[in-house]
């Protein structure tokens, strides 16, 4: 993008969030990374990642994430509980005098194995899900997908977030999974900037307070994007006007949009009217980015 590249000495990294689905969180990070020409793309929504629907990444690497799950060896088994007492997570316990693990609240520590004193517990690698890396254009695309009936996609997130950081690119957009659980959390821990999008309806304006409060608990600079604007009642432009949430960008309802979007198209490669708003927009997200460091610096 002309007058962002160099504009930082340091990758920026911005974590796009929404409080529900069909917000266009999505939308709008693709958009963003494709107006940057030279940007990585993280799509942590790893339960339903459709990105690269978007990008049709030329694929260069696949790998498949995997967690160390215990495996009890009842003849070497004392039965003096020691494994049931650590874990706080209550992935084992004795049934009938016999040993039982539960691998989908596994948190994989490892700490069951080191405390066993007859040395009875071993682990083993659980495949849940695969992360790609691939390229379209200057984007480089990272994605995950979990596997079916897998409780958390948060291992699959940490590898994809180690994997992008890896990038010697100047900008980094992570598009988060909806909500404000555990896997939102995981996604923002190490972004300079939150970028909330939402839509103006009463839900819309529902679920922007819910991640408003999680990017404030959290500490991190943010913004909003308003998106499908129109006239009318905008419920969500009300709440932040009512407490104070910087509105950075609007985005106006249109049917084109909607159509590029729902061919698989980037409209920031399809159209240049849409280009140049992304790219106003990514400079205004740039320019937040940097007056947040100026800010810290001076503190």
């Amino acid at each position: 993008m002309p007058g962002f590249t160099g504009m930082r000495q340091n990758s920026a990294t911005v974590a796009v969030l929404s409080g529900k689905g069909g917000t266009g969180k999505t939308l709008v990070s693709v958009n963003l990374a494709a107006a940057a020409e030279k940007a990585a793309y993280v799509d942590c929504d790893v339960e339903e990642p459709n990105g690269h629907l978007f990008f049709q990444p030329e694929i260069r690497n696949e790998e498949v994430v995997s967690l160390k799950i215990p495996v009890i060896d009842e003849s070497r088994c004392t039965g003096r509980r020691a494994c049931v007492d650590f874990c706080r997570f209550n992935a084992l316990a004795f049934i009938k005098g016999k040993p039982f693990v539960f691998p989908s609240v596994c948190h994989s520590c490892g700490g069951c194995a080191l405390v066993c004193p007859s040395g009875a517990i071993r682990e083993t690698g659980k495949p849940v899900g695969v992360v790609r890396r691939g390229i379209s254009g200057g984007v480089t695309v990272h994605t995950g997908a979990l596997n079916p009936g897998e409780a958390s996609g948060v291992p699959l997130i940490r590898r994809l977030l180690r994997q992008s950081e890896q990038e010697p690119l100047p900008l980094r957009i992570i598009d988060c999974p909806p909500g404000s659980a555990c896997a939102v959390m995981e996604s923002i821990q190490d972004a300079d900037y939150c970028l909330i999008v939402t839509e103006p309806t009463i839900y819309g304006a529902h679920n922007l307070a819910m991640v408003h409060e999680l990017v404030t608990l959290f500490q991190k600079p943010y913004g909003v994007v308003l998106n499908k604007c129109s006239d009318g009642d905008n419920r969500s432009e009300e709440y932040c006007l009512k407490h104070g949430v910087p509105v950075i960008g609007r985005i106006a309802f249109s049917p084109q949009l909607g159509m590029l979007a729902s061919e698989g198209k980037i409209a920031a490669r399809e159209s240049a009217e849409y280009a140049g708003l992304f790219r106003d927009l990514l400079n205004t997200v740039i320019g937040e980015v940097r007056n947040e460091e100026t800010s810290a610096s001076q503190r």
